[in-house]
This record gives structure tokens, sequence and C-alpha cells, in this order.
């Protein structure tokens, strides 16, 4: 089974920092894209970056780039979201997803499996 569990999502304070867990279980890990998204209240899920092994590391949201890191420990099967210099619009709940294809788009209809996701709030 398929399964996806993200942590580390948490109140924090603008200008603060939170690093997002995806721990990944039931399939190839190598295989896969892994992705965040985030949705907040009342707008459309966004994609925010994307890791595989065809792709490297993309970022697709413009307003993360420098801030937002996505990494991965193909060991532990896991993937990372280092979030620095929050902001209040970052404001959001963050989901994992994987592409079963291996491919990274900014596309949530390609990722085929997902996590329930973890809140994110910054305050001002």
């Amino acid at each position: 089974e398929v399964q996806l569990v993200e942590s580390g999502g948490g109140l924090v304070q603008a200008g603060g920092s939170l690093r997002l867990s995806c721990a990944t279980s039931g399939f190839r890990f190598d295989n896969y894209g892994i992705g965040w998204f985030r949705e907040a209240p009342g707008k459309e899920r966004e994609a925010i970056a994307c890791i595989s092994s065809s792709s490297g590391t993309t970022y697709q949201l413009g307003s993360v780039k420098g801030r937002f890191t996505i990494s991965s420990d193909n060991a532990e099967k896991t993937v990372y979201l280092q979030m620095n210099s929050l902001k209040p619009e970052d404001t959001a709940v963050y989901y994992c997803a994987a592409d079963s294809l291996g491919f990274c788009s900014d596309n949530r209809y390609t990722f085929n499996f997902w996590g329930h996701g973890t809140q994110v709030t910054v305050s001002s």
C-alpha cells in the first residue's frame, strides 16, 4: 500500500523556519516524482517544488524561490521541504504527492498518490 505521511507543520512567526517531512512507503522511492503542494483557504492547490531522479529538483512557485528548499533522503524514503523566511501568505495546508511515472509536473492531476497534509500557520 502506497503511503505518504507529512509532518513538521505548526505555528511560526513571520521570518521563522519550518522543515516539513514526507515519509513514504509502499513503492520504489527512486522511481517516483515527489512534489510538495499547498492549499490556502479559498485558493487553488498550487505546486511548490518537486524532486525526481529524472528531473532533479524543480521549483514551480516563484514566490518561494530562495526561501524554500526541497531535498530527499533515499535511504529513509523521505522528502523534505525546508522553509525559511516564512511569511503570513505561506499559511496553508501543505501536501506531498507522488507521481508513479517519475515526472515532476506543476499539474496536481498527474500525481496519483497524496498525503493528508500538514497545517502551516505563519503569524505576523
